[in-house]
């Protein structure tokens, strides 16, 4: 939590430089008027940044964990599990992620199933419903993804790793995965950068995140196209240095294959 708080401390300090230095230049009424939200609401952003930047970081970790767990079920001997996990894969891919969120916040409460509070955490019943909702969505993309990519590697690896006495267990984690790594970090840093564009969804139910804290500026401004201009900047460089850490990662398993 410290680390994605820290971040928002170099953002601070540009934003108060960016305002200094072109609340004087600009001219454009529209640009003028970014500048003057992003001096006087810049620290309001900015939490909104780091609430979703916490709720991605989550999402990202539950996600890749629920995911290979339900790739492995899916490619299971097992046949119930199987048919289980392709159902559950085929639901959540097949629904908007929208209705998944209001029926895990509004539906289970109805039916008992809530999430708790926590005194010292404001919203906490927010976030996890928030996270939760976006990590069960992408468990079932970043499942096919994971299954794909395992299904790439030779199957001969699997027959030369058991062959010399590795179970099966340890065949897939020792030998398959880390060639599949390969196959899938294109298609999973995608997935990665689409659940920060994705996070805006939470907005809905009073979550503080960037898009929300947007809403409220447009509440107290009215300058609804530059409050959204300056959250569509934003989302882009948390995407855009998202993608170029994906690309950096993929040059460097490159070099290390040749």
């Amino acid at each position: 939590m410290q680390f994605l708080a820290n971040l928002t401390n170099p953002a601070s300090q540009f934003i108060h430089f960016f305002s200094e230095g072109m609340h004087s230049k600009l001219d454009i009424p529209f640009l003028d008027n970014i500048v003057k939200l992003v001096t006087k609401y810049g620290k309001f952003f900015l939490e909104g940044v780091q609430n979703t930047l916490i709720i991605a970081f989550f999402t990202v970790l539950l996600g890749t964990i629920l995911g290979t767990l339900m790739a492995m079920a899916r490619m299971s001997r097992i046949k119930p599990l199987k048919w289980v996990a392709t159902a559950y894969i085929e639901f959540f891919r097949g629904t908007p992620l929208m209705v998944q969120l209001m029926f895990i916040f509004y539906g289970l409460p109805m039916i008992g199933v809530k999430f708790p509070a926590v005194s010292f955490i404001p919203d906490f019943d927010r976030f996890m419903a928030g996270i939760v909702a976006m990590s069960l969505n992408s468990c079932a993309y970043v499942a096919e993804v994971i299954r794909s990519g395992i299904q790439a590697v030779d199957k001969g690896q699997m027959e030369a790793a058991r062959s010399l006495g590795f179970h099966q267990g340890q065949a897939m984690t020792l030998v398959i995965l880390p060639q599949a790594v390969r196959n899938i970090l294109p298609a999973l840093g995608n997935e990665f950068v689409t659940i920060i564009k994705e996070s805006s969804i939470v907005s809905v139910i009073g979550i503080a995140d960037l898009m929300y804290r947007a809403k409220g500026v447009i509440a107290k401004t009215y300058n609804s196209l530059e409050c959204l201009a300056i959250a569509a900047i934003i989302y882009f460089i948390l995407t855009f240095i998202g993608g170029r850490l994906i690309a950096l990662m993929e040059r460097k398993m490159s070099h290390g294959r040749k």
